[in-house]
């Protein structure tokens, strides 16, 4: 079983059988000031810290996040569709020789913007 969450609530006391994706917003978002940073530090190896990039200085932000709060878990990369092409942020991933894993918003690519997709 797997929970998606925003991580702006504490994780301490969800089920250690569940694997957690968490979603912390990037300041492109507007929503970065609900962030639990204190989240991070509790993934762990079967868990996933998703960051969604929407920019060069959400990318930069990121890359401090994380050498600010190391983590276990898998870090996955996305890019804001119609913000940043895969490409590029892929690039960027490169040049920073990051470990971390590129994630596409595979509906976004298949349907766009189209509503029930």
């Amino acid at each position: 079983m797997s929970l998606e969450t925003s991580g702006s609530i504490d994780i301490a006391d969800i089920n250690p059988d569940v694997s957690i994706v968490m979603d912390i917003k990037t300041p492109s978002s507007n929503e970065s000031d609900k962030n639990l940073y204190d989240n991070i530090e509790k993934l762990e190896t079967k868990d996933q810290l998703k960051l969604v990039i929407g920019s060069k200085a959400d990318f930069d932000w990121s890359v401090k996040l994380l050498s600010k709060y190391p983590t276990q878990a898998e870090v996955l990369f996305s890019s804001v569709f119609d913000a940043i092409e895969p490409a590029q942020l892929a690039q960027w991933i490169l040049d920073g020789q990051l470990n971390v894993r590129l994630q596409v918003q595979l509906h976004k690519l298949l349907w766009g913007d189209e509503k029930g997709k």
